[in-house]
């Protein structure tokens, strides 16, 4: 499923074959939380914008439209119109980001619903369940993100804990690839690794999970509330005992650069909504740095957003349009900026494949590691 090409150090080119579709890595999948873009971006736009992954978010789909109504509809596939792989996570985020609305037990999570309060039960089962429903190509073990820092003596209890869940998950996954009724009966299983920032228990527990031969290896639990320092340390803490036959993926990060960072770590797939947030607040990415498009100086700039793009939006519209959209509150501000950032986002991964292809990633990573994060 997984064939590497090349190597530059610990930086990887491959491709992944799916059930929906071969992915060339490293990749930048794209969120579309509730089955969309947020920024009014459909998927059969994001054909045009380089999107070879689509990612959707469990818990929210199972609250609505509804696990079982999406599978009514034969799945995410036909159901969002993207026909390419999509992952969805495994509602264990909302662990995390739920904590003020949830209850963590052995058999699983209670959360409070976010949109009417209702309370909603969820264990590796159930998760595996709503995921298979929903058809997705990959879907994501059952785990706890916990926040950084955490207490050693927690981190354990909890780390132990999604390893139990995770043989659940994997035991539940295969169950309903066998029924005659699942939506994608070749589903794969992504399982994750955690221990905050403790290096002895990320390792105890990337040794323990990669014995399962899963389909493919995330590290979860950074980009939530650690340094940047800390998250590249954890990196290379944690892929020296990755299985290098193996997709890896970087949950939740990150900037351009944090991604420049984790491929030169050997980390294969990444996804964020920073590409389509920050573009809902006038925040642009481009090869020079970042662009705020409410700054006054764009108001009779008659440049596009990025003059070395060539995405659907810059070859057609000016700053001093797209400023003019934002101040006047129209919408088309907000897709064309999320239009551009996921294209920015999707060619900078395809660039990071050619520089290594060609044996350029050093040259590419020493010019932009730095560059692409900064304020212009």
């Amino acid at each position: 499923m997984f064939r590497l090409i090349g190597r530059s150090g610990k930086a990887r080119r491959g491709t992944f074959t799916t059930p929906h579709g071969e992915v060339q890595t490293p990749a930048f999948m794209n969120v579309a939380t509730c089955g969309a873009i947020k920024g009014a971006v459909s998927a059969l736009d994001l054909k045009d914008l380089r999107c070879q992954v689509q990612l959707c978010n469990t818990y929210h789909l199972h609250l609505r439209p509804g696990d079982e109504k999406v599978k009514a509809m034969g799945g995410l596939q036909p159901f969002t119109r993207w026909d390419g792989p999509i992952l969805t996570d495994s509602g264990g985020f909302q662990v995390f980001s739920l904590a003020q609305l949830r209850s963590i037990r052995e058999e699983g999570v209670t959360f409070a619903s976010h949109i009417d309060g209702r309370r909603i039960f969820m264990g590796p089962e159930e998760s595996m369940t709503i995921q298979s429903n929903l058809g997705s190509t990959i879907a994501m073990a059952f785990d706890e993100c916990i926040e950084n820092p955490a207490e050693y003596a927690y981190t354990q209890r909890s780390c132990e804990r999604t390893y139990r869940w995770l043989l659940r998950c994997r035991d539940k996954l295969r169950e309903l690839n066998s029924r005659e009724d699942t939506v994608n009966p070749q589903q794969m299983l992504f399982g994750i690794n955690q221990g905050s920032t403790y290096d002895d228990l990320r390792v105890e527990h990337m040794k323990k999970i990669r014995e399962l031969d899963l389909d493919g290896y995330a590290i979860g639990g950074l980009a939530v509330g650690e340094s940047a320092e800390e998250m590249y340390h954890t990196i290379e803490v944690v892929e020296e005992h990755m299985p290098p036959e193996k997709p890896r993926y970087l949950m939740g990060v990150g900037t351009p650069g944090n991604i420049i960072e984790a491929v030169a770590r050997g980390v294969d797939l990444f996804d964020c909504v920073m590409p389509t947030r920050n573009a809902r607040h006038a925040n642009v990415f481009t090869w020079s740095g970042r662009r705020n498009m409410l700054n006054e100086k764009y108001t009779l700039d008659p440049l596009p957003l990025d003059e070395e793009c060539d995405c659907p939006v810059c070859r057609n519209f000016s700053r001093a349009y797209i400023r003019h959209l934002f101040k006047s509150g129209e919408m088309l501000a907000m897709r064309l900026c999320v239009m551009h950032n996921v294209y920015f986002y999707n060619t900078l991964l395809m660039r990071i494949r050619q520089a290594l292809e060609e044996g350029r990633f050093e040259e590419f990573y020493t010019k932009y590691h730095v560059m692409l994060d900064k304020r212009i």
